[in-house]
């Protein structure tokens, strides 16, 4: 009966619609090519004049090498293959009905400049991170009031259940994931109440991410419950560009004052309710004050930009005026800055964050990641931190979620490994963790993989840290991490048989487009 749910899931027959559709656009050209001649040299011509097209485009080199070889190599699969999945950007249109929400909700979050002062004198390097935030990602460098880490999602859970309870004006919920289940079941029962007590409840949810978990019946109780709710790009079963792009943040912000973010999601494997790949270990950071307001504007921006609403901006951002510090109180705290990534501005923001703390690392760089598939960007920084003798380290999953992906993963372990860098396969089951920390000064955690999709096509989040409380508190945790892991070695790299190494290389070509 699963297997049969499954092979008649609306994920696998909208799939199959459109593999249908694209297969018969494919056909169309064979069949033009094989009756014509003049047609057979035009489509070559446009497979030459598309593959210069693409080497010219700014995007990264392994993105260019994999769409030219699909191209030049298969014309009739390559090209239609570029023009619907090739173009990471959302369509013109939708980009300026974004770019309208955006303007005007950014007015409220002026960078305040005794802050950014205060940080470059204590470090110049942390303070270039948060002046490329503020500039290129829109979003001001805080003063920490309070951030707290957990180390999975079953540590995390009591804490998110008594901050809902605590709500008296909203509750913004955005996941790409949200299943029915003993997670889901509690906040609702929560979320409930607040409603009846007048609290303004809002989840928002990803159309792909919840196709298989989020029935659309459930929705509709929700919604008569007095949850209101918004699906962001849902899915539709036809080819279309906007499909790549996803929202994979995951943010829980309550009156202003609190807000959440990491890798969980809300289903019962983040919390360990229910096994999939052994143990789930997933990260979390909770976030009180001022900053805040960075994670409610986040959510507004998209929620209002589906409904085609707008919300009264200046109400939520007095919401925290009263958690707000003034330059040179508690000089001891650390520093904090929410940013989100979105496939909208061509900015590689969270990469960027990821590239910052490696190159500018002088100890050790750790770091958390379910998916390993990287470009040469990422990998020239891994390596060239462990040659010039930071302590670079990764943790990967022991047990994979996708056999495919984690083929890839693995693809990378053994150039890596060869010039220093320490891979660690977490061996009590699958990380969802999306960490780095280094140098016990710096530290970021968020919801961006170390993958294409999630580094340039995804909407994403994540918060910088320098000298938080939770920064150590990340370094803890991956300290006590690598005790359950198994380092690999260069030697387990080599011995994999020849044809899996050679179908190893044959992925790491097409990694961007998966």
């Amino acid at each position: 009966m699963k297997i049969l749910n499954k092979l008649f899931s609306k994920l696998v027959l909208g799939a199959l619609i459109i593999i249908l559709q694209f297969c018969w656009f494919v056909y169309l050209l064979y069949s033009v090519s094989l009756t014509s001649s003049i047609a057979d040299i035009a489509i070559t011509v446009l497979a030459i004049v598309l593959a210069l097209y693409v080497s010219s485009r700014d995007m990264r080199s392994t993105y260019k090498i994999s769409w030219i070889f699909l191209i030049l190599a298969l014309p009739l699969f390559g090209c239609p293959a570029y023009f619907l999945f090739g173009r990471g950007g959302l369509t013109r249109r939708t980009r300026q009905k974004m770019d309208e929400v955006n303007n005007k909700i950014r007015s409220f979050s002026q960078q305040e400049q005794k802050t950014m002062e205060q940080l470059k004198e204590e470090d110049f390097y942390a303070w270039q991170q948060a002046g490329y935030l503020t500039e290129y990602a829109g979003y001001p460098l805080y003063r920490e009031k309070d951030s707290q880490y957990f180390s999975s999602g079953e540590a995390l859970f009591p804490k998110l259940l008594e901050d809902l309870r605590s709500a008296k004006e909203y509750i913004f919920l955005e996941y790409f994931i949200v299943e029915p289940g003993e997670m889901l079941d509690a906040i609702i029962e929560i979320l409930e109440q607040k409603v009846k007590e007048g609290v303004d409840v809002r989840l928002m949810y990803d159309g792909i991410g919840c196709i298989q978990t989020l029935p659309n019946k459930y929705v509709r109780l929700l919604k008569e419950k007095g949850i209101k709710c918004a699906c962001f790009n849902p899915f539709r079963p036809f080819l279309s560009i906007i499909q790549n792009n996803r929202d994979h943040r995951k943010i829980t912000v309550v009156d202003g004052k609190v807000a959440y973010t990491g890798g969980f999601n809300l289903a019962d494997e983040y919390i360990n309710v229910k096994e999939k790949f052994g143990y789930w270990k997933d990260a979390g950071i909770r976030i009180t004050g001022e900053s805040v307001w960075s994670f409610t504007s986040m959510f507004l921006e998209l929620w209002n930009f589906i409904n085609k609403s707008e919300d009264d901006y200046a109400h939520y951002r007095e919401t925290s005026i009263p958690e707000k510090q003034l330059p040179g109180e508690n000089p001891n705290t650390g520093f904090i800055q929410p940013y989100t990534d979105s496939p909208m501005d061509h900015e590689d923001v969270g990469e960027n964050v990821y590239l910052n703390i490696i190159n500018h690392a002088k100890k050790y760089v750790y770091i958390f990641t379910p998916y390993l598939i990287i470009g040469s960007e990422m990998r020239t920084a891994l390596i060239n931190a462990a040659k010039c003798g930071v302590d670079v380290r990764l943790v990967v999953p022991g047990v994979p979620d996708k056999k495919l992906v984690y083929l890839l993963t693995q693809s990378n372990f053994a150039e890596l490994i060869k010039n220093g860098v320490r891979i660690y396969k977490f061996t009590p089951g699958f990380i969802h963790s999306k960490c780095f920390v280094a140098d016990d000064v710096t530290a970021t955690v968020g919801t961006v993989n170390l993958d294409y999709r999630s580094l340039c096509l995804h909407f994403e989040c994540g918060v910088f840290m320098y000298r938080t409380k939770a920064v150590m508190q990340v370094k803890e945790d991956t300290l006590e991490t690598f005790k359950k892991c198994h380092e690999v070695t260069a030697e387990e790299c080599q011995n994999k048989h020849f044809l899996v190494r050679t179908f190893m290389g044959a992925l790491k070509l097409f990694a961007p487009l998966l």
